[in-house]
C-alpha cells in the first residue's frame, strides 16, 4: 500500500478502499487549507480531524485483520445455522466487507464446501454508524462492525440467510424476502436452500465477470446466487467424488427452467476447455431449445412453462470434465395437444414452425403461414410478446445441427409434427347407416389426401381407421362404425398418440447423440426441473399426477434434510433433538399404496369389464378411505355431518404438505386408460413415413399383442419411483422457485401470493428443520481464532488445543451452561441471542484494538515522516556539495584540454614538416633507382635474350593452350552416367592423343565411382552378366537375348510350394540356381523333364512330379560343358569316368536359361574349386562311349530342325534319328 507524502492532498489508492467505497480516496492532510475541488468525501469514512494524522480507514481496517489474525483466518467448513453433515458455521467467519450489506463475508481463502453466513452476521445494518466515527453508512456498502443494538441485526436488508431470522415467524420471513427482492436481490438462502424469486425482467448478474467471481469461491463469500450453488455441487462432484442432484421446485411461472438453464450453463462456463470437450458441453446445452420448442407452451401463468418433467444425467470423468448425459421426461401433457384455453398457446414448435419456415419448406410440408388456419391452435393469431418465433425456430434447427440430427432426420420430425397440425383440421359429418345407426365420414377430404401423402399412407386407410372400429368377437373381426364424437375422440387420440410418442422419440434422440460411451467410470449431477404443486379452480387428472410427484420430492426433502442433520449430531456426539414435522408419507401412501391407493384403485376401475365411469371409481374411494383424515369426499363429510358447499358431487380433497386440493375425477379414467384404437396403431404402421412407422411398433400384424397397455398412472408411478432411487444416491441441492405475482409483472411482489407458495413448499418447516437443538456450530480453530480477542489467556496467542482454548474462552464469559455444546471437532451454540451477544462483545474488542492499532500506526508514520525528512535534508546536502565539486571537476578539465590541444598541434606541425622532406628525398631516390635499373635490363637483353626469344614465346603459348583446353575441359565434363560414352573433342590436333587417354581415364573413373556406389547384391548381379559375357559374347547367338534378362537364379518357388519341400531340403541353404530342364534320353533322344537345383557343392536332378532327387552330381565330377554357337537352349556336361555318374555317359540338357546356368556354373566352381569350367561352345559333339557323335546343322540347333545322329559305342550297331526343339 502506497502513501504519497505530498502536499497540500494526499491520493490513497487502495485497494481496500475501493473494496469498502468503490473508488479512490483524495484527502486532505492537516494544515493542508481548503479540500480541492473534485474531491469526493469517502462515503464510509469521516474526515480526519486537523489535530491528527490522517489514516485511510482501509488502511486501518487491513492492519487489523493482518495484525490480529482474528477475523482474517480461514473458517471451519460450513460453520452456521443449522448445518448440515456436510457442513458447519453460517456466520460469524471470517470477515471481509460483506457484499449483502451486512457486517462481515468470509475469507476467500476459506477451505471446503462450507457454508459462512453472509449478510446476516450481527454487528451492523444499513444506515448504522461506524464506531469510531459516529458518520451513517449508506445502505447496501460494506461497513466495518457496528456496535449497536441487535435489534438493528433483524433488518430484512442484512439477512442473506433466513435461518438466522430471530425471531422466526411468517411475517418476518416474508418481510425479508419482499426487502431483498425491492433491492433487485432475488436470491435467498435456507442455509444450503436458495430461495430464487421469479424478477420477470433481465437482471446483470449472470455475466462471465460473475461466472468468474463465483468460481471456485466459497459458498457465502459471496451474494446469495444460483451460481453458488452450482459451483458448491460441482465442485464437490469434481474434488469429493461425491455425485451430486439439484433439485429444481417451484410452481409455473416460478423460473425453475431458466434456472435449471442457469445451472447447465455455469457448469459449462467452469469446466475446462477442449475442442472435444467443448463439443460435449455445447452440445448439452442446446438441448434445452430443442426440448423447449417440442415441450413448452404459454400458459397464463408463464410465458415459457415446461409441460413436461425434466431430469438430466450430466456425467463428467475424473477431472471434471463433463463427458455427456441422459435425459429423462415424465408425463408430457398431451392434453394441450387437441385443447387449450382461450390467452394460452399449443406447443412452441407449431407457431415456430409456421412463422419461421421458409415457404419451401411449408410447402413441402403442405401447411400455411397463417395459425388461424388451424383447429388446434383455436383458429386465432398468437403473438407473444418478448418472443421471436421464427428467430426461436432458427436457433432450434442449429440446436439439432449441434446435437447431430441429420437433415434428413429434421425433415421427417416436422413432417410428423405437420401431420399432428394438420389432424385438427379433419373435419367430420354425420350420415346414417340402412340400419339406421349413425356413422361419420370425412367431411372434407383435401386435408386427410395432404397428410397422407405427408406419410406415404392410402386416405382410404386412414379414413377407415378415424371413422371405424374393428371389434374382435371370439375368432371374429366386426367392423364397427364410429358416431362423429367417436370419430373426434379417435382423432384426437391419434393426435395426442403421434405426439407424445415424438417427444418420446426426440428426448431418446438427444439421449443417443450426448449418452457416454459404457464402460467409462464417471461422476454424474442430476439436474431435475419439474412442475411444481398445482392447486388450481378446476384439478384433473394431471394435477393428480403432478402433486402426487411434488408430495414424493418433498419427502425426500425431509427426510434426507432431517437425516443430514441427525449424522451431524452424532458425528459430533451431542444428543440429538427431535424436530416436530409434517410426514407426508401417509398421503404418499393414500396415493400410491400398491393395494389400496387411489392409483390402484383407479387402475383396478379402468381393468374392471362393464360399464365403468368415474362415478363408480369415486364411490369405491368413498368405501375405502371413509376414515382416512387426509381424504375428503361430499359423501364422506355427509357422513360424518359436515357441510361443505365447496366440494362438488364428483370431486374429492386430499390435505397435502402444502394445502389441500380439490380434484375432480370427470376425465380421471379415460386419461388414466389413455387407449389407442388397433387400427388407428395399424394404419400409422402401414405408413411409409419410416419415423411415424416406428412409432407405432405394436401397429405391426405380424406381432399382435392382446396384451393391454400400462396406464398412465402406473406408468408415472414406476417413473418417480426410478427417479426417487436414483435421487437417494446422489447429494442434493435444493433450489425453491416463487412467483411473485400472477400478472408476470416486472418486479412486482405479492405478499399473498408467496406466502401460499412459502406455506406449501415448507420453508418455514425447512428453517425450522436447520435450527434444530442448536442455531450456530463451528470448528473450533476458526471459532478460536476469531473470538480469542475476548479472553486475556487466549489473546493474543493461546498455546493449547484449540477445544482446550474455546472452553476456556468461552467459561470466562460466563454463558450460561445450557447455551453450550462441546462436540469432538465444533462448538455448538444452542439460540443466536447468545450468538449476537458473542458477536457485540467481539466488535467492541475489536473497536478497542482498532483504536490501538491506529495510535501505533500515527506514532510509526510521524517517525518514519521525521526520518524521511531528515533523509531528504541529508541527501539535497550531499547532492548540492556533489554538484559543485562536478562544476569545478568540469573547469579543470576543460582547461587541460586547451592546453593539451595546443601542445598537440605544435608536435603535429614539426612533425609534418619532416615527413614532407623525407618523401621528396624517397621519390628522388626512386627516380634515380628505376633509371639505373631500366639501362641494366636494356645492356642484358641486347646480350642474352634476342638469341632464344622464339623459343621461350613458343613454350610460352604452348603451356597456355594446353592450360586452356584442361581448364575447358573441367568446365565441361561429361554425365556421371557409366552409359554416357560422349566426350569433347580436341581442340588442336596436337592434342589428339592426350584426349582420347583423358577420355580412356575418365571412363575406368566414372565406372570405378558407379561400381562403388553399388549394393552387394547388384555387385553379384553384374559379375555374373560380365562372366555370362567373357564366356559367350561374339560366341554364341543366344546370348543377345539374354542380356535384358535379369539373373533370377531361383526360378521353381521351393519356399513357397510345399510340393518341393524335400528338394528344399537337399539344398540346405546352398542354392545358387533352380529350373526347370529339359534331359535328352541316351537311348532314343526323346526330352524328359526335370528339376535342375544347382548348389555350391552338387548338381541334383528330380522328377517334377515325385520332387524326388533322380540324379547327384558333384561338382568335382563334372570335367567340362559344350554349347552350340546358335540361339538354342542345349548344354552337354562332361562327366569324368571315374565319377558315379560318369558311367553312364555325359547329359544332354534343354534349358530356357541356358546363359545363366553355364554362366553360375562357372562362378560356382570357380568358387568351389578355384578352376574354370571347361567350355566348348562347337557345331558338333562327339559323346564318349555312352554317346554317339552328333552332327547339328544349323536349323536344328535353332529349334525346328532334324538332326541325323549317327555314332559308334559301346552300343554299336544302332543308328537314330533324333528330333531337337531349342
Amino acid at each position: 500500500m502506497t502513501v504519497f507524502l505530498m502536499r497540500p492532498f494526499v491520493l490513497l489508492p487502495s485497494a481496500h478502499c475501493r473494496a469498502l467505497c468503490g473508488q479512490p480516496r483524495l484527502r486532505r492532510l492537516p494544515g493542508s487549507g481548503p479540500a480541492a475541488a473534485g474531491s469526493v468525501p469517502c462515503p464510509g469514512f469521516p474526515e480526519p480531524r486537523e489535530e491528527a494524522p490522517f489514516v485511510c480507514s482501509a488502511t486501518i481496517a487491513f492492519l487489523c485483520l493482518f495484525l490480529l489474525r482474528g477475523g482474517g483466518g480461514a473458517a471451519g467448513p460450513r460453520a452456521g445455522l443449522g448445518a448440515s453433515a456436510r457442513g458447519g458455521c453460517r456466520c460469524c467467519v471470517p470477515q471481509f466487507p460483506c457484499p449483502e450489506g451486512g457486517p462481515w463475508a468470509p475469507a476467500p481463502s476459506w477451505a471446503g464446501r462450507g457454508r459462512p453466513q453472509c449478510g446476516s452476521c450481527p454487528g451492523g445494518s444499513p444506515g448504522s454508524a461506524t464506531p469510531a466515527t459516529g458518520v451513517p453508512q449508506a445502505a447496501g456498502t460494506a461497513q466495518p462492525p457496528a456496535m449497536e443494538a441487535t435489534a438493528s441485526l433483524l433488518d430484512a436488508a442484512a439477512v442473506g440467510d433466513l435461518v438466522m431470522l430471530d425471531p422466526l415467524s411468517e411475517e418476518a420471513l416474508l418481510r425479508t424476502l419482499q426487502e431483498r427482492f425491492s433491492r433487485e436481490e432475488i436470491y435467498t438462502y435456507i442455509g444450503e436452500v436458495v430461495i430464487s424469486v421469479n424478477p420477470y425482467k433481465p437482471l446483470p448478474i449472470y455475466t462471465p465477470e460473475k461466472v468468474e467471481e463465483y468460481h471456485d469461491c466459497n459458498f457465502f463469500a459471496v451474494k446469495p446466487h444460483i451460481y453458488a450453488i452450482a459451483d458448491d455441487a460441482y465442485c464437490s462432484l469434481r474434488d469429493r467424488d461425491q455425485d451430486q442432484c439439484i433439485l429444481i421446485t417451484g410452481e409455473s411461472g416460478a423460473g425453475k427452467t431458466e434456472a435449471s438453464k442457469l445451472v447447465m450453463s455455469y457448469v459449462a462456463a467452469v469446466s475446462s476447455k477442449g475442442e472435444e470437450v467443448d463439443k460435449v458441453k455445447e452440445q448439452l446445452l442446446q438441448s434445452n431449445p430443442v426440448l423447449e420448442a417440442f415441450g413448452n407452451a404459454k400458459t397464463i401463468r408463464n410465458d415459457n412453462s415446461s409441460r413436461f418433467g425434466k431430469y438430466m444425467d450430466v456425467e463428467f470423468d475424473f477431472k471434471g470434465d463433463p463427458l455427456g448425459g441422459v435425459i429423462s421426461n415424465y408425463l408430457l401433457e398431451k392434453s394441450r395437444i387437441v385443447h387449450h384455453v382461450k390467452g394460452e398457446r399449443n406447443f412452441h414448435i407449431f407457431y415456430q414452425l409456421l412463422a419461421g419456415g421458409s415457404a419451401q419448406l411449408l410447402q413441402k410440408l403442405k401447411l400455411r403461414p397463417d395459425c388461424s388456419h388451424y383447429g388446434y391452435l383455436n383458429r386465432e393469431k398468437s403473438v407473444l410478446p418478448g418472443m421471436d418465433d421464427a428467430a426461436n425456430f432458427r436457433a432450434m434447427q442449429d440446436a439439432m445441427a449441434i446435437i447431430g440430427f441429420t437433415p434428413a432426420e429434421v425433415t421427417a420430425l416436422l413432417e410428423v409434427t405437420a401431420v399432428v397440425l394438420k389432424l385438427g383440421n379433419v373435419e367430420l359429418s354425420s350420415c346414417f347407416q340402412a340400419s339406421g345407426m349413425e356413422a361419420s365420414s370425412i367431411a372434407e377430404p383435401q386435408e386427410l389426401q395432404e397428410i397422407s401423402q405427408l406419410v406415404g399412407l392410402d386416405p382410404s386407410t386412414l379414413e377407415q381407421a378415424l371413422c371405424s372400429r374393428t371389434v374382435k368377437v371370439r375368432d371374429e373381426s366386426v367392423l364397427t362404425a364410429l358416431s362423429v364424437s367417436q370419430g373426434y375422440y379417435c382423432r384426437d387420440a391419434l393426435a395426442k398418440n403421434i405426439y407424445s410418442r415424438l417427444f418420446d422419440w426426440l428426448v431418446d434422440r438427444i439421449n443417443t447423440s450426448i449418452r457416454v460411451k459404457p464402460g467409462e467410470q464417471r461422476k454424474v449431477m442430476g439436474v431435475l426441473d419439474i412442475y411444481g404443486f398445482e392447486i388450481f379452480q378446476d384439478n384433473g387428472f394431471e394435477q393428480f399426477i403432478i402433486n402426487y410427484c411434488n408430495e414424493k420430492l418433498q419427502q425426500i426433502f425431509i427426510l434426507m434434510t432431517l437425516k443430514e442433520e441427525q449424522e451431524e449430531y452424532v458425528r459430533e456426539g451431542i444428543q440429538w433433538t427431535p424436530v416436530e414435522f409434517f410426514d407426508n408419507s401417509i398421503i404418499c401412501d393414500l396415493i400410491e399404496n400398491s393395494k389400496v391407493g387411489i392409483l390402484a384403485m383407479l387402475d383396478e376401475e379402468c381393468l374392471r369389464p362393464g360399464t365403468v365411469n368415474e362415478d363408480t371409481f369415486i364411490t369405491k374411494l368413498n368405501q375405502i378411505f371413509a376414515s382416512h383424515k387426509h381424504y375428503e369426499s361430499k359423501e364422506t363429510l355427509n357422513a360424518k355431518h359436515v357441510t361443505d358447499i365447496s366440494l362438488p358431487l364428483r370431486c374429492f380433497r386430499i390435505h397435502h404438505y402444502a394445502g389441500k386440493v380439490t380434484y375432480n375425477v370427470t376425465g380421471f379414467i379415460e386419461k388414466n386408460n389413455d387407449l389407442l384404437f388397433r387400427d388407428l396403431s395399424q394404419a400409422m404402421w402401414a405408413a411409409q413415413h419410416t419415423l411415424l412407422r416406428s412409432l407405432f411398433p405394436e401397429g405391426d400384424p405380424q406381432r399382435p399383442s392382446l396384451k393391454l397397455p400400462p396406464t398412465t398412472g402406473s406408468q408415472f408411478k414406476a417413473s418417480v419411483a426410478t427417479l426417487m432411487k436414483n435421487l437417494y444416491t446422489k447429494n442434493p441441492n435444493y433450489i425453491r422457485c416463487i412467483k411473485p405475482n400472477d400478472t408476470k409483472t416486472a418486479m412486482l411482489f405479492t405478499p399473498d401470493l408467496v406466502l401460499a407458495q412459502v406455506r406449501y413448499l415448507g420453508l418455514m418447516e425447512n428453517v425450522r428443520v436447520r435450527r434444530a437443538g442448536y442455531a450456530f456450530r463451528q470448528l473450533y480453530q476458526p471459532f478460536l481464532k476469531r473470538y480469542k480477542m475476548l479472553s486475556s489467556r487466549t489473546w493474543p496467542h493461546w498455546m493449547g488445543n484449540d477445544r482446550e482454548g474455546t472452553e476456556v474462552l468461552l467459561a470466562e464469559l460466563q454463558f450460561p451452561p445450557e447455551e453450550l455444546a462441546y462436540g469432538h471437532t465444533k462448538i455448538f451454540i444452542r439460540s443466536p441471542q447468545t450468538l449476537f451477544d458473542l458477536e457485540k462483545r467481539r466488535q467492541q474488542r475489536v473497536a478497542e484494538l482498532a483504536t490501538l492499532i491506529q495510535a501505533t500506526f500515527r506514532g510509526w508514520r510521524c517517525r518514519k515522516q521525521y526520518q524521511q525528512m531528515r533523509k531528504s535534508q541529508i541527501l539535497i546536502s550531499a547532492w548540492f556539495r556533489g554538484h559543485a565539486q562536478r562544476n569545478r571537476y568540469k573547469q579543470m578539465k576543460r582547461s587541460v584540454l586547451l592546453l593539451q590541444a595546443y601542445a598537440r598541434g605544435w608536435k603535429s606541425r614539426r612533425l609534418l614538416r619532416e615527413l614532407k622532406v623525407q618523401r621528396r628525398r624517397h621519390l628522388a631516390a626512386s627516380t634515380i633507382s628505376a633509371y639505373w635499373k631500366g639501362y641494366q635490363t636494356r645492356r642484358m637483353y641486347r646480350r642474352y635474350f634476342r638469341s632464344n626469344a622464339r623459343m621461350r614465346l613458343s613454350n610460352f603459348i604452348y603451356r597456355r593452350m594446353v592450360q586452356k583446353y584442361l581448364i575447358g575441359l573441367r568446365n565441361n565434363l561429361p554425365p556421371m552416367a557409366v552409359l554416357d560414352r560422349t566426350w569433347p573433342p580436341a581442340p588442336y590436333k596436337f592434342l589428339s592423343d592426350a584426349n582420347q587417354e583423358l577420355k580412356g581415364i575418365f571412363y575406368l573413373w566414372k565406372c570405378k565411382k558407379y561400381r562403388e556406389q553399388l549394393s552387394p547384391q547388384q555387385r553379384a548381379v553384374l559379375q555374373a552378366k560380365l562372366c555370362a559375357s567373357e564366356l559367350f559374347k561374339d560366341k554364341k547367338a543366344l546370348y543377345a537375348h539374354s542380356l535384358q534378362q535379369p539373373f533370377r537364379g531361383e526360378y521353381l518357388g521351393l519356399t513357397q510350394n510345399r510340393k518341393y519341400q524335400k528338394l528344399q531340403a537337399v539344398a540346405k541353404d546352398k542354392l545358387v540356381m533352380a529350373e526347370a530342364v529339359q534331359k535328352v534320353n541316351r537311348a532314343n533322344g526323346k526330352k524328359v523333364p526335370r528339376l535342375l537345383l544347382l548348389t555350391t557343392e552338387h548338381l541334383v536332378l528330380a522328377d517334377p512330379k515325385a520332387a524326388q532327387p533322380k540324379l547327384v552330381l558333384s561338382l568335382s565330377d563334372i570335367r567340362g560343358a559344350s554349347v552350340s554357337r546358335f540361339s538354342d537352349g542345349l548344354l552337354a556336361l562332361h562327366l569324368k569316368e571315374t565319377s558315379a555318374a560318369g558311367g553312364k555317359g555325359d547329359l544332354l540338357l534343354v534349358s530356357p536359361h541356358l546363359i545363366e546356368l553355364v554362366t553360375r556354373l562357372h562362378q560356382t566352381l570357380m568358387d568351389a574349386t578355384a578352376q574354370a569350367l571347361p567350355l566348348s561352345i562347337v557345331d558338333q559333339y562327339a559323346g564318349p562311349r555312352a554317346w554317339p557323335t552328333w552332327a547339328f546343322p544349323e536349323g536344328a540347333w535353332a529349334g525346328g530342325g532334324v538332326a541325323t545322329a549317327q555314332g559308334v559305342s559301346g552300343r554299336a550297331g544302332w543308328n537314330r534319328a533324333a528330333h531337337w526343339a531349342g
